[in-house]
């Protein structure tokens, strides 16, 4: 069994193990669920995200078979998966990022926090508008950096382009969205705030 540093097991493991055990790849998306949806929410609102992470846990489980299990960290594959079916709602994410920068409050972030104020709700449409007019594989770069926390690396294995075609979408987002923001740093928005 091979295991991380809490001494369960990693998610190669769990996907090796559901081959045999269908029932361990709960494991997995118990896991990894609840970040993946935060990341779906905050792309195309909280009204699809939840039949986008079902379908991609339905989609990784039937490829399961095909994982590389070298890869004890499953997640860039995971939000890879997530990305293609984010990626059949390109319209819809837009129409999200209008309705922020017209109210400038982002209902998942909001609820984390007390309060917004006026200088954070500016800063969330400006985002929003930045992230609209970006080309949508420079946006998926950029967010899956930003918001999922990922390495280049594990971009580079989510997306199936090379680590050097994610380092140019990355530096062209974020040199567009950093002007889109009057020059700060797009990076500084990439945490949710803290419940205190």
């Amino acid at each position: 069994m091979i295991a991380d540093e809490s001494g369960r097991a990693d998610d190669a493991e769990l996907i090796r193990r559901s081959e045999h055990d269908p029932e361990a790849f709960a494991d997995l998306f118990n896991r990894h669920a609840p970040a993946l949806r935060r990341y779906v929410a905050r792309r195309l609102g909280p009204s699809l995200a939840d039949d986008i992470v079902s379908d991609a846990f339905l989609a990784a489980f039937r490829r399961r078979g095909r994982y590389d299990l070298s890869h004890s960290d499953a997640r860039p594959w995971l939000y890879g998966i997530a990305a293609r079916l984010v990626s059949r709602h390109r319209r819809v994410e837009v129409r999200f990022y209008r309705a922020l920068v017209r109210s400038g409050v982002d209902e998942i972030v909001e609820p984390y926090a007390e309060r917004v104020d006026d200088r954070v709700a500016a800063q969330q449409a400006g985002l929003a508008a930045a992230l609209m007019e970006l080309s949508p594989r420079d946006r998926e770069v950029l967010l899956l950096v930003a918001w999922a926390d990922m390495s280049y690396d594990d971009v580079a294995r989510a997306l199936d382009i090379p680590v050097g075609t994610v380092r140019s979408r990355l530096n062209r987002a974020r040199a567009r969205t950093r002007q889109a923001l009057g020059d700060s740093d797009p990076a500084m928005m990439r945490k949710e705030p803290s419940d205190g």
